[in-house]
């Protein structure tokens, strides 16, 4: 009896699983693994709303994987240490895992692979599971990687997407391989309250209904505050429950403008990982610094305070800090719109606003998150580093009837139409009786001022 260990990690899925399948076709039996990593939790990523979906997908993929005869080993420590460990409990001689593109996953993967080495086993690591195409598989002739979009989109379109596997219809387990519990949500008051259920198998219901009515009209929506219209398959590409080249296949056979410009979107996200792949160090340093003094001190700290809380004074930014808040997620356009007000109006460090998201969001990719939000500071591939977003105007186009403001920002669900998006201009009068919404925190022409002024462009 041969065995092989296949360790998850950012891919928590049964459907289009290269380990797994190279696994099972060079084994008689395997040992699904997952390890929670201390590493990773030391790092400040044990946040509760990434830790309940990253519960739900793991018993998900138990419940799976028991569907078919085997079992998920849960591990937590050290992850080099518990894979060693449970490679030795099973007698296997190979570990199979999919590539990953930070700093921490590099310096992981090489440790492990020595460790492995080190005891008469042998690491297999497999390109295309957590992105479309690889990382370094399309690149420009002078350079590593590409650092604006367009060309690699070009690039990208023209390489051919391997065919998704399907999910297996065995899985052999053998015994003797300890393993924890699979862990729950935990407390459910430290949860966002309109936290979305995760797993594959929730994931693949949403990617159906999404596929079969709303893709349609993602090129014309994708940017509808209001009419949500987005994906909202983000979280379930995060922890891997849906395969990224599978999404492409479904949707390019789904076809027409929405279908194309969804594609677009996956590789964006591929982009952004190639990035981090050729440059680990802009998960936390500036790709391209801009020399920025960002404010710091008590007036900063405020106004920072108020951006979380959503109490900024601009509805429209404060709207997505809600929503940010209470469903452990956030549209796209709003995402671009609370960036840029904290990295350019407010003038704060990129940094403190990509923490904070992480501590929130429940598709919180390092890579994704952490790139764009350089992007909208201007210390990333942004080819306009310098644009400013003005949250008025964003929302006239974007909110047009003020029907997503009045959602997520009730102490103004009185007002009718635009006038929501600018409730200080109101008469004095009219304007009391809105006075459990705060005044803008800080004017637009001055915000703007001075970050021209922070950037030499005055």
């Amino acid at each position: 009896m041969t065995t092989s260990v296949v360790l998850f990690t950012r891919d928590l899925r049964l459907h289009d699983h290269p380990p797994l399948r190279a696994a099972l076709d060079g084994s008689d039996t395997v040992v699904p693994v997952f390890v929670r990593d201390r590493a990773v939790d030391a790092a400040g990523f044990a946040a509760p709303n990434p830790l309940a979906l990253l519960a739900d997908c793991l018993r998900d993929l138990d419940a799976g994987l028991r569907e078919r005869g085997g079992r998920l080993i849960v591990r937590s420590g050290d992850l080099v240490e518990e894979v060693c460990a449970a490679a030795g409990e099973a007698d296997a001689h190979d570990v199979h895992m999919a590539a990953d593109v930070s700093g921490h996953a590099h310096r992981r993967e090489e440790r492990l692979r020595s460790a492995l080495e080190a005891r008469g086993r042998r690491l297999h690591v497999h390109d295309a599971v957590t992105t479309v195409l690889a990382p370094g598989s399309v690149t420009p002739a002078a350079s590593d990687h590409f650092a604006v979009f367009t060309p690699y989109f070009r690039r990208w379109g023209e390489h051919s997407v391997r065919e998704p596997l399907a999910a297996p219809r065995r899985v052999r387990v053998p015994g003797g391989v300890g393993s924890e519990p699979v862990p729950d949500r935990g407390d459910p008051a430290a949860l966002s309250p309109g936290l979305p259920a995760g797993g594959e198998q929730e994931a693949r219901k949403r990617m159906a209904a999404w596929l079969r009515t709303g893709v349609f009209g993602y090129a014309d929506r994708h940017d509808d505050l209001s009419g949500d219209a987005t994906s909202r398959l983000s979280p379930d590409l995060h922890f891997g429950a849906l395969s990224p080249v599978e999404l492409v296949h479904r949707a390019r056979r789904a076809g027409g403008e929405g279908a194309e410009a969804f594609v677009r979107q996956l590789a964006w996200r591929d982009f952004h990982h190639q990035v981090l792949a050729a440059r680990p160090h802009a998960s936390a340093a500036d790709y391209r610094t801009r020399h920025d003094r960002w404010r710091t001190g008590a007036a900063a700290e405020a106004d920072t305070a108020a951006w979380k809380d959503g109490r900024t004074g601009y509805p429209i930014v404060d709207a997505a800090m809600r929503q940010l808040r209470h469903e452990g997620w956030m549209h796209n356009r709003g995402r671009l719109l609370v960036a840029s007000f904290l990295t350019k109006t407010l003038y704060v460090d990129w940094r403190v606003g990509a923490r904070h998201f992480l501590e929130l969001l429940v598709d919180g990719d390092v890579a994704n998150n952490q790139l764009n939000w350089q992007w909208a500071a201007g210390t990333g591939t942004d080819t306009r580093p310098h644009r400013v977003l003005n949250p008025t105007t964003q929302a006239r186009r974007f909110d047009p009837e003020g029907t997503y403001v009045r959602r997520w920002v009730p102490e103004l669900a009185g007002l009718e139409g635009r006038a929501v998006h600018e409730p200080w201009r109101l008469p004095k009068a009219e304007r009391s009786a809105y006075a459990a919404y705060p005044d803008p925190i800080v004017d637009l022409a001055e915000g703007l001022d001075r970050f021209k002024r922070a950037r030499g462009r005055d």
